[in-house]
């Protein structure tokens, strides 16, 4: 794991910095699995970049209708996240199309050298959870009292869907947004779980 990343060193500023890195194993089947329900469902598939997706969200809009992107099918994957959280900094309304180019290589990167089991723990350990939480375990220790092993289905269901802007969408007290999305995440864990692919990675 990093030592620390650009964006916890920022957060630290505003918000002080609680972290605790933990191993897979020590990470709740439910939580690996809430966060490919609801983040990337064709995490096992893709080779960094879910194309189908990118072209949804870039798709120009016929007049008068909104387009939703469903639960898991947003066009940034879970590898995007780690290149982002881990090499390089968030974007601000300029910065991140600065971003892009350095994003695509690590993206490219991380996918051929560290495989999916290795991304996903990363993942999970460095991914804001909070106003100056990073990763699953800061997470199940504040929000429930306990290890994130053993983080039930909907606990880790209620703590993705904080995301994507967790100092916002609290899971203690439940803010709407979550109350309102961690029942979709559930369905979808349900939907995805029996999958042989996803099973590997959760296992």
């Amino acid at each position: 794991m990093p030592p620390i990343t650009i964006t916890q060193i920022a957060n630290s500023f505003s918000y002080g910095l609680k972290r605790d890195y933990v191993s897979a194993d020590q990470i709740s089947p439910n939580a690996r699995l809430a966060a490919i329900a609801s983040e990337d469902q064709a995490f096992p598939d893709h080779s960094g970049f879910d194309w189908d997706a990118i072209e949804k969200s870039i798709k120009p809009k016929k007049k008068g209708k909104k387009t939703k992107i469903p639960l898991g099918g947003g066009a940034s994957t879970i590898t995007q996240q780690v290149a982002k959280n881990v090499f390089l900094w968030q974007g601000g309304k300029y910065t991140k199309y600065l971003r892009k180019i350095p994003e695509v290589y690590f993206t490219f990167m991380i996918e051929l050298i560290w495989g999916k089991k290795r991304i996903l723990e990363v993942y999970l350990n460095t991914i804001e959870m909070g106003p100056g939480i990073f990763g699953i375990e800061a997470a199940s220790q504040k929000n429930f009292g306990k290890h994130a092993k053993s983080l039930s289905r909907a606990e880790a269901a209620m703590i993705v869907a904080a995301f994507p802007n967790p100092k916002i969408f609290s899971v203690k007290p439940m803010s709407r947004r979550v109350a309102w999305r961690y029942p979709q995440i559930l369905q979808q864990m349900h939907n995805i779980e029996d999958d042989e692919d996803i099973l590997a990675l959760i296992k």
